[in-house]
């Protein structure tokens, strides 16, 4: 006595409470029979990078304003050394002598959270 659409919602439902073995076979295949486990998920080779944005981030705001924006600048903005020297008022060279600074501290600091 419900109505037709709650039945439907309740046997959707229903399909949360079924499981299937991830080594369950499943025939069909070109192979001829592979394991579930061989269609789910697969390895996130970025995954490792949230450790080091993890130690990065207060390497970081430990900069000075200037040297932020620069890494700003130069790696969200993704402007040239020339284009970032422009909107600072120095050389290009000069820009170049800041980043490798300011890179070589955080590659140290890195390196020794590790």
């Amino acid at each position: 006595s419900l109505p037709v659409e709650e039945v439907r919602e309740a046997r959707l439902a229903a399909n949360g409470y079924t499981s299937a073995s991830l080594d369950a076979t499943i025939h069909g295949s070109e192979d001829g029979e592979a394991a579930l486990a061989d269609f789910i998920g697969a390895e996130d080779r970025a995954l490792g990078l949230v450790e080091d944005f993890h130690a990065l981030a207060p390497l970081i705001a430990g900069l000075d304003e200037r040297d932020r924006r620069i890494l700003h600048m130069r790696f969200v903005d993704e402007l040239t050394q020339a284009q970032i020297g422009e909107q600072l008022g120095v050389t290009q060279m000069h820009v170049s002598r800041l980043l490798t600074r300011t890179l070589a501290r955080l590659r140290e600091g890195m390196l020794a959270a590790r």
